[in-house]
């Protein structure tokens, strides 16, 4: 097992390097001058030339390249240019605003649709079946942002429970903050629940056909073992994935919700820094976002030998 984990931890230095090279070239693609945008249109031209010198982009891209990683593996994304604050310290303000809505909505989804699944699979066919399937079905249609509209509107001006807009730090006061998160949490937990039940399900049903399972019911093993001790852990492993791809896609940003729940969040950060071309932000939240899909996934793999002893000798 040592062996599989030092292997897939390795893989990750090259993809984090294939990603830094890919997030500076893109922001090389931009068209325009971002000094120019800096300055403004009637900057003098001397002045361009000394702030391109001073920021290192009359260097050649290499170089550029170079310079930036090395910087960036000591925690120095840059400065933004709307504000002059830091990179690092704004993104992760604004990530954990994302992470705790996140983390909470896919824990609570997980621990919904993986019963869920198990069971649908179980009574495959039959009504129970049949309502879990559909049930997960409508969820997994229904737009995120038209389903956080809609509660907003019943739960916040319909009956006033809760808060519509604005955001309070749970860190300044827990209860009230709570209040501003319920909301976010929900409509991600039935949007996600949808998509890892459908995914439990399918491979649940998989694993019910093998023949270990048939011996064991033929053995005479209770069914709420047989499911238990046999089912559950081979079939999780591919809802273990889909619950990776799904961190690694929210924690990256849930541009939409934050929108429509005016949330702080890193989707927001990312999308105003497009808006005001404050490229060192947008350049950071990139190999940020990148770097979470790649943890996510490494955290993903390392934790399948949990589940199957027969990955690890792989």
């Amino acid at each position: 097992m040592l062996a599989y984990l030092l292997r897939r931890i390795a893989m990750t230095v090259p993809t984090l390097l294939l990603v830094s090279i890919a997030v500076f070239t893109l922001m090389r693609l931009i068209p325009g001058d971002p000094v120019q945008l800096m300055l403004g249109e009637g900057a003098d031209p001397a002045q361009l030339e000394l702030a391109r010198q001073q920021m290192g982009l009359d260097q050649p891209l290499v170089t550029q390249y170079v310079v930036w990683l090395r910087h960036a593996l000591t925690g120095d994304l840059g400065v933004s240019t709307t504000n002059g604050l830091a990179v690092l310290p704004l993104i992760w303000e604004r990530f954990h605003v994302s992470a705790v809505i996140v983390l909470t909505a896919v824990a609570l989804a997980s621990l919904i649709a993986v019963p869920a699944g198990l069971v649908a699979a179980w009574r495959k066919d039959r009504p129970t079946d049949l309502a879990i399937i559909g049930a997960a079905t409508l969820m997994l249609s229904v737009p995120s942002f038209w389903l956080g509209l809609l509660l907003l509107m019943f739960f916040g001006q319909y009956l006033h429970w809760l808060p519509v807009v604005g955001y309070v730090p749970m860190s300044e006061d827990f209860s009230q903050g709570l209040m501003y998160v319920i909301l976010p949490i929900v409509t991600l937990v039935l949007v996600e629940t949808g998509v890892l039940t459908r995914m439990s399900r399918a491979s649940t049903i998989e694993v019910l056909r093998l023949e270990y399972v048939t011996h064991a019911r033929a053995k005479g093993v209770p069914e709420s073992q047989v499911l238990r001790r046999h089912v559950l852990p081979n079939a999780f492993n591919p809802t273990l994935t889909m619950i990776g791809l799904i961190l690694g896609h929210l924690l990256s940003g849930i541009a939409v919700l934050e929108t429509v729940f005016t949330l702080p969040g890193l989707g927001r950060l990312m999308i105003d820094s497009i808006f005001a071309r404050d490229y060192p932000v947008l350049q950071g939240c990139l190999l940020f976002t990148a770097c979470i899909y790649v943890v996510i996934n490494l955290i993903v793999d390392m934790c399948y030998p949990l589940f199957d002893p027969r990955v690890s000798v792989q």
